[in-house]
């Protein structure tokens, strides 16, 4: 009898190490949970005056950002992250082989150029997304027009192209954060 309760000892001791030893907490640092993102912040510079808008997109909360977009002006438009106070883009530049970042402008037909410089430019050539210029053909053109910004991570393959209404497309990987704003004129 004291064998077996030995035996059970034992076994939930090996259980128990097994376990923490896999925890999440062995992942690489440069991982970005969505806990660890608690706003996603858009800088919105209208090309032809000058004047930028910031749209902040807090996680878990109600209503989405509504970015006001002119039909046929350019806007260049810079995305932030932050968790609190901390500045999390500087985490991504610094694993943007990691990084990808999907725009799929549902309801509006935007073109999008993605014009990250050195610092987000992963080593295959493609662009993270950090920085883009957004051409507006027509902001709304359907119901409900939005933006669903998604940052994803460790995808096995990207690509800047445009399947559907999404600028951008990953092959694996998973999503780091995601955030929905409303657009309108």
């Amino acid at each position: 009898m004291k064998s077996l309760i030995k035996l059970k000892y034992i076994v939930f001791l090996l259980v128990t190490v097994f376990t923490v030893s896999c925890s999440r907490a062995d992942e690489d640092d440069d991982v970005l949970s969505q806990e660890d993102i608690s706003n996603i912040i858009l800088n919105v510079k209208d090309d032809g005056t000058g004047i930028t808008q910031t749209y902040n997109y807090t996680v878990n909360s109600t209503p989405n950002p509504e970015i006001k977009l002119t039909d046929g002006k350019t806007y260049t438009v810079n995305a932030v992250f932050l968790n609190g106070n901390q500045d999390e883009t500087e985490s991504i530049k610094e694993a943007k082989d990691e990084h990808f970042l999907l725009f799929d402008f549902q309801n509006s037909t935007i073109n999008l150029e993605r014009i990250d410089d050195e610092s987000s430019i992963r080593t295959d050539g493609n662009k993270v997304g950090l920085i883009t210029k957004w051409t507006v053909i027509k902001a709304k053109n359907g119901l409900n027009p939005q933006l669903v910004l998604t940052v994803i991570h460790d995808a096995v393959s990207v690509s800047v192209g445009q399947p559907g209404s999404e600028f951008g497309s990953v092959i694996g990987g998973e999503t780091d954060a995601m955030a929905t704003y409303s657009i309108s004129n």
